[in-house]
């Protein structure tokens, strides 16, 4: 409704109207680029006198002409043809070899059955299209990786270097820290507790994307799994942090961080801190930034995590290449280095340093912007029964 100075009210209806000649001058500019069978989307505002435009064109008033019609059509495709031209310029295209045997069982595919043919020219038995298999983690032609084949980036010339060093440094240090006992047993228990059947799953999946904010998809054979990736990057993390032992390479932070203002901030963000006065929670992260500087030769050899005399933190490790941490949680990861270590016993400070890093540089909810589902409410829910029931290690 539009209301005039008087107070009288007057309605204007908005249709929906098509411009055929215009639709599909713009079709015939992303012709030349989407794939086959694609549209395109475009948001175009054009401003022009209403006696411009003449509706008169379909009983419905559905669609509409305008006037100096060709003219305006011809502006519009040049301005779309110049900035699709523009952005062309850095599109890069990588040749795909074809999956011959996946061609050769989609050209033997029958309604039922697949036939399979052998070396010998023998037929084997039918294969029933729900059990065949469409996908194959050792070529996996559906992952965006396989484009960048031929590309020397300036990421694969990191890795490179990343192995180098670690090689190089391995060799120029005489204490070999993989060595130590209680790091060997930790690395033995993982294999121990090794599931076969999981491991396969993992080993030969083939990634299909993010279901939400939790959980993520995965194909193995004929079968799809959803997978908390919260809890598998933590246990990757943890296992990272245990094969990585006393040879990480280094993130160097920016500006040395004052352990004492970690601490003081991760004591005032924790809920279970909230009956502690301001004075108590100060003297609890000065007791903290104390057991750190007394273990800040032990953790930076084995970790990387280097505390200078005073009481600043200036590296941290690199727990998986090219990958950093969520850095807001820096201050819970300091706190739990400082409070929940057990320092006194070797095995035990091991792994629950290695956890503390696992956590840290784990992957949180929500991991994706904007989520819908309902995956980080099953998260917490399952988190919080597992809490009252007295379990810290979700299986």
């Amino acid at each position: 409704h539009i209301f005039d100075e008087q107070g009288d009210i007057f309605k204007r209806i908005i249709l929906l109207v098509d411009c055929t000649s215009l639709k599909r001058a713009t079709e015939f500019v992303y012709s030349a680029i989407l794939p086959q069978a694609s549209k395109p989307f475009i948001y175009m505002s054009i401003n022009l006198p209403p006696e411009h435009v003449d509706v008169n064109i379909h009983p419905t008033k559905k669609e509409v002409s305008l006037l100096n019609q060709e003219r305006i059509i011809e502006k519009i495709k040049d301005a779309i043809e110049e900035k699709l031209m523009n952005c062309n310029n850095t599109r890069i295209f990588q040749t795909q070899a074809l999956n011959s045997s996946a061609l050769t069982q989609a050209n033997t595919r029958k309604d039922k059955g697949t036939e399979v043919s052998t070396p010998t020219g023998e037929k084997s038995q039918k294969i029933p299209v729900s059990q065949m298999v469409r996908t194959d983690p050792r070529d996996p032609s559906g992952r965006l990786h396989t484009y960048w084949q031929g590309q020397t980036s300036n990421l694969e010339k990191k890795s490179g270097l990343v192995a180098v060093r670690n090689i190089v440094r391995s060799r120029r240090n005489p204490k070999d820290a993989g060595d130590l006992s209680s790091r060997h047993e930790l690395v033995t228990e993982i294999d121990y507790n090794l599931h076969p059947g999981l491991f396969d799953i993992v080993k030969n999946c083939t990634y299909v994307g993010v279901a939400d904010e939790v959980f993520a998809l995965i194909q193995h054979n004929t079968l799809l799994y959803l997978v908390n990736v919260v809890n598998v990057s933590k246990e990757l993390m943890y296992q990272q942090a245990l094969c990585r032992f006393g040879n990480f390479n280094a993130i160097q932070l920016s500006e040395p961080a004052p352990l004492l203002e970690l601490l003081t901030m991760a004591l005032k963000d924790d809920e279970s801190m909230s009956d502690v006065n301001e004075k108590e929670k100060l003297e609890i992260a000065e007791v903290n930034t104390e057991i750190l500087k007394e273990n800040a030769e032990m953790i930076n050899e084995y970790f990387s995590i280097h505390i200078d005399q005073g009481g600043n933190l200036t590296r941290l490790p690199v727990v998986l290449d090219q990958y950093t941490p969520d850095m807001d949680r820096l201050p819970e990861f300091m706190l739990t280095l400082g409070n929940d270590i057990a320092w006194d016993v070797e095995k035990e400070c091991f792994r629950t340093a290695a956890a503390a890093i696992g956590n840290f540089y784990a992957l949180h909810p929500p991991i994706l912007p904007n989520p819908s589902g309902k995956g980080i409410r099953l998260y917490k829910k399952n988190k919080d029964s597992m809490e009252s029931a007295g379990q810290a290690d979700n299986d």
